[in-house]
């Protein structure tokens, strides 16, 4: 039997446009190895409806909310439509930045310290100065793509940086800095990909540098040593089954001072444009990116 896959794109989270961007790659990639492939905008029409519309597979490439945080992976699982990345728990405790490091804390695996804000509840910022020290970032607990992430370098800086994250989620992390520098490694089914040294413009790696900036650097080989390089291959293959993440995703790592590698987060939908990392590492271990895409397809699992 011949399949019929669902591209899974777009959605309502803060997120939609990088989503719309990765799903129109991946469709072209599937069209060109082949396979009847069709784009369905999750915001635009129901994925209930899948099964009795004759598609056997789905390609999930939604980010953020309504995409990869279980909601879309348990309404296939219920159609029993398999379906790419990881499944519904994996994919719920990694949308949340805060509960997928007390998993990894949990293991010893190495994350920056941390203290957890509640929209509902009192929030001392000079306590929370005095713990972690300054500069410090601000993130919402569930966004992806640094959606609402601050970089906070004085303590009168601080309230407004966690009122910001509160627009994008209840429960906010405030992390200690690490001064860098950042890398990512993508994993593949069983294959873990070169390291990618991120090198942004400007302060941080935020949303405008990940999407927009053509001045941030990325540098596949990495530069690191070959030691250096297993390190962080080994930290991101353990980070990743540490949550149960299966398929394909992206594990980001920041070093700190001192060269010691720290866990940052784990996406399970990375982005698939232009700018996007997971074909860039691809690409150095020398998949095209209509293979990349085929190969994610075919990992494709209830």
């Amino acid at each position: 039997m011949v399949d019929k896959v669902a591209v899974l794109y777009g959605g309502t989270s803060a997120e939609r446009e990088v989503s719309l961007k990765s799903g129109k790659a991946v469709h072209a990639g599937l069209l060109a190895n082949g396979i009847d492939a069709h784009l369905i905008d999750t915001k635009e029409l129901l994925v209930t409806n899948l099964k009795e519309d004759g598609y056997t597979k789905a390609f999930i490439i939604l980010h953020g909310r309504g995409g990869e945080d279980g909601i879309v992976q348990a309404i296939l699982t219920y159609q029993n439509i398999p379906y790419t990345g990881s499944d519904v728990l994996s994919s719920a405790l990694t949308m949340d930045k805060l509960k997928t490091k007390l998993v990894w804390k949990s293991l010893n695996l190495p994350v920056a310290d941390y203290v957890m804000v509640e929209k509902s509840k009192p929030i001392d910022t000079d306590a929370i100065v005095k713990q972690l020290g300054l500069p410090l970032f601000v993130k919402p607990s569930h966004e992806g793509s640094s959606v609402g992430m601050t970089r906070v370098n004085e303590v009168s800086e601080l309230e407004s940086a966690i009122d910001m994250a509160f627009k994008y989620d209840s429960v906010v992390m405030v992390e200690s800095f690490l001064a860098g520098p950042e890398f990512t490694v993508a994993i593949v089914g069983d294959d873990v990909l070169p390291s990618i040294h991120i090198k942004p413009a400007t302060k941080f790696y935020d949303y405008d540098a990940k999407y927009l900036s053509d001045t941030t650097q990325y540098f596949c080989p990495s530069g690191l040593s070959d030691d250096k390089e297993k390190e962080i291959r080994k930290l991101a293959l353990d980070a990743y089954k540490a949550v149960g993440c299966r398929g394909w995703g992206r594990v980001d790592i920041m070093f700190n001072d001192k060269q010691k590698p720290f866990l940052l987060e784990v996406n399970t939908a990375p982005g698939m444009t232009d700018h996007s990392l997971v074909p860039m590492a691809a690409k150095q271990y020398g998949w095209s990116f209509n293979e990349l895409v085929a190969k994610i397809l075919n990992l494709a699992t209830l």
